[in-house]
Formats: structure tokens, C-alpha cells, sequence
């Protein structure tokens, strides 16, 4: 399923369609009456791991089912750097003030076609969840346990960054 069905310049029909581009042949989603091509390029999104009064805060999102808890995660805006958009994101979610920020690394996140960027960042204040976050979590970094895709491979790298071994979640076991 595609994101788009309809050009959004001339409303055609758009069609799975090869053609020649820099480094060779490309199929896209491109307009069968103007030049328009849909090029579906990955998201960045921001992610922090917070570091709160010396534990790890891991919130659960209002729209999850289950009890999972993860990193803060937030879109970029036009015209702020992701150091900005994240120090942004965690103020917006937490209402925490962001007194160190470290990147961690930037991570592939393909099922949602997200580029994570993902920051390391010792906090302080008083946690206050906005409406889109139910609950969060304060961890010792040794008992954080990791999730195997987008931002649980930053969490792996940050524990690992700080002498821990990280362990991961086997999502193929029943809790």
C-alpha cells in the first residue's frame, strides 16, 4: 500500500514506473500526466534518552497497546537542528529542561522509513507527561532492557558506551 494514490500537482493517477537516475534504473511512484515523482525519502525523527536524577525515563505513548515503555521520540521542524528539535521534543513531552545533550548515533528505522537521530540527554525539573504519554519509568541503566529495532539499538549503544552489557527483549517469548 502507497501513501499516495493521486498526484498532488494534477491529481493523475500516479503508477509504479523505472526510470534512468543518478546511479542507474529507479522504480517510483511517479504521475502518468506531469513529472511528479513521489520519492519517499526516510523521516528523520529525534529521539533522546533521558538521563533523570541519575536513572533512565522511558514513557509509554497514550496510543500503544500493551506496557511498553520507550525513548522520547519527536518530528524535527522546518528550520530547527535536530540538537534544538529534541531539547524541544523533551520539553514538549516531560516538561524537563535539557542541561547536557550528547548525540548517540543515528539509527535506520525501515518499517516506519524513519531516520533516528538519537541524543543522550541529562535532564532536570519536574516530569510532567503531556496528553500523548500515559505513564513513564525511571530505570537504573543496568536494568534498562532493550528493544531489537529503531531506538532500542541507541539505548544498546548508550549502555554499552558506559561499560554495560546490554540485554535485549525476545519479543518471540510470551511475558
Amino acid at each position: 500500500m502507497h501513501a499516495y494514490q493521486f498526484c498532488p500537482q494534477c491529481a493523475a493517477p500516479l503508477a509504479l514506473i523505472t526510470q534512468s537516475e543518478d546511479g542507474g534504473d529507479k522504480e517510483r511512484l511517479r504521475c502518468t500526466a506531469c513529472d511528479f515523482t513521489h520519492w519517499n525519502n526516510p523521516t528523520p525523527v529525534l529521539a533522546a534518552l533521558i538521563e533523570y536524577e541519575g536513572r533512565i525515563l522511558l514513557a509509554r505513548n497514550a496510543a500503544w497497546s500493551g506496557n511498553m515503555y520507550a525513548l522520547i521520540t519527536g518530528f524535527m521542524e522546518a528550520g530547527e537542528s535536530p540538537q534544538d528539535g529534541i531539547r524541544r521534543e523533551i520539553a514538549e513531552e516531560t516538561s524537563l529542561q535539557t542541561d547536557a545533550l550528547d548525540l548517540i548515533g543515528v539509527y535506520d528505522f525501515q518499517r516506519m522509513n524513519q531516520v533516528i537521530i538519537a541524543y543522550h540527554a541529562v535532564c532536570r525539573g519536574e516530569v510532567k507527561l503531556s496528553p500523548e504519554l500515559v505513564d513513564y519509568r525511571l530505570y537504573a541503566p543496568g536494568d534498562v532492557v532493550c528493544w531489537p529495532a529503531g531506538t532500542g539499538y541507541a539505548v544498546a549503544d548508550w549502555l554499552k558506551s558506559r561499560g554495560y552489557t546490554p540485554t535485549f527483549k525476545d519479543f518471540s517469548q510470551k511475558d
